[in-house]
Order: C-alpha cells, then sequence, then structure tokens
C-alpha cells in the first residue's frame, strides 16, 4: 500500500517523490545498464533519459508489479533503443541479453539455464520480423498497438505474428520434453 502512494505521488508530479525516487534508483539503475554497455557515460545518459520519459509519461503510466521492476524495465527497453539507433545486429542483443541472465545466474540454476538457452535457441529459429515482434511483447513488455506503431504495421499483424510465435515454441519444447 505504501508504494501504491508512493507512485500515486510520482504520478501527481511530487518533487519530493521524485527526489526520493532518484536518490534510491539511480545507482542501480546505472549500475545495471553499465552491466550492459560497459560504458559509464552511456548508461548514465541512459538512466537520465528514462527518468525524463518516466516524468513526461507520468500521468499515463500504469505500473502493475513493483516500482523497481518497472524502472529496471524500462532501462533494459532504454538500452535497447539506443542499439536499435545505433543499427546494431539484432543477434547482437540476445548475446548482450544472454550474458547478463547468466552472470546473475548461480549453480543451483543450472536446469533453468539450460531451460533458457533452448528457449533462446528457440525464439532465434522465428523469422526476422516475428522474432523482433515475439521479443518486443515478450521480453520488453511493449503492447501490441505500440509495436504496431513502431514497426509501422497494424495490430492484427502483430497478432498473426505473435500467434505463429507461440505456436512454434510450443511445437519446440514440446519436442524439447520428448
Amino acid at each position: 500500500m505504501k508504494e501504491l502512494n508512493f507512485i500515486q505521488k510520482l504520478k501527481q508530479g511530487d518533487e519530493i517523490a521524485y527526489q526520493i525516487l532518484y536518490d534510491k534508483y539511480y545507482q542501480w539503475l546505472c549500475n545495471y545498464v553499465f552491466k550492459l554497455c560497459e560504458n559509464k557515460k552511456l548508461s548514465e545518459d541512459i538512466v537520465q533519459d528514462m527518468l525524463m520519459k518516466f516524468y513526461e509519461k507520468r500521468r499515463k503510466i500504469t505500473i502493475t508489479g513493483s516500482l523497481k521492476n518497472y524502472l529496471f524495465t524500462s532501462c533494459h527497453n532504454q538500452f535497447l533503443q539506443h542499439l536499435r539507433k545505433k543499427k546494431i545486429k539484432f543477434d547482437d542483443l540476445d548475446t548482450i541479453k544472454c550474458e547478463v541472465i547468466a552472470s546473475s545466474m548461480n549453480t543451483q540454476e543450472y536446469h533453468q539455464e539450460t531451460k533458457l538457452k533452448k528457449l533462446h535457441q528457440y525464439i532465434d529459429e522465428l523469422p526476422p520480423r516475428c522474432k523482433e515482434i515475439f521479443v518486443k511483447n515478450k521480453l520488453e513488455k511493449t503492447i501490441y498497438k505500440d509495436i504496431a506503431k513502431d514497426m509501422d504495421i497494424s495490430v492484427k499483424t502483430v497478432e498473426n505474428q505473435m500467434s505463429k510465435a507461440l505456436k512454434h515454441l510450443r511445437k519446440r519444447a514440446n519436442q524439447f520434453m520428448l
């Protein structure tokens, strides 16, 4: 309940709430992005951009989980947007994501890691456009409408591509289980 009140204050533009948000999360977010890009200045720029967008869109933002998760996901998405602007190959994004995930795992999660690798392998098998749509929706948590707008395609196309991706992944997962 306390976090809900805090989020409400942020939505209302409360300066003290924003200062608390900045003090509590800024360094963590910078460290997270630094692990992705290994560039201190770039990581700070990405976090600053994300916090500015957060403030600008504060009234429209809906946070269904924790604020911390929302902020980290937003930073991750901001980093991916930066990579797209630099025209880095899509496969490099998968490699970076796998490296970050792998570095945060411990030995007790070996089976989880194997499943995750298989999932990434199955995602890599998708056609490029289908893969991009799937990643935007499932990994980046982008809604269909925004994906359609970003890619200049219809929402129906996004739905069809997601259906195709999920069908492929289910089929491959069932083969893996046999």
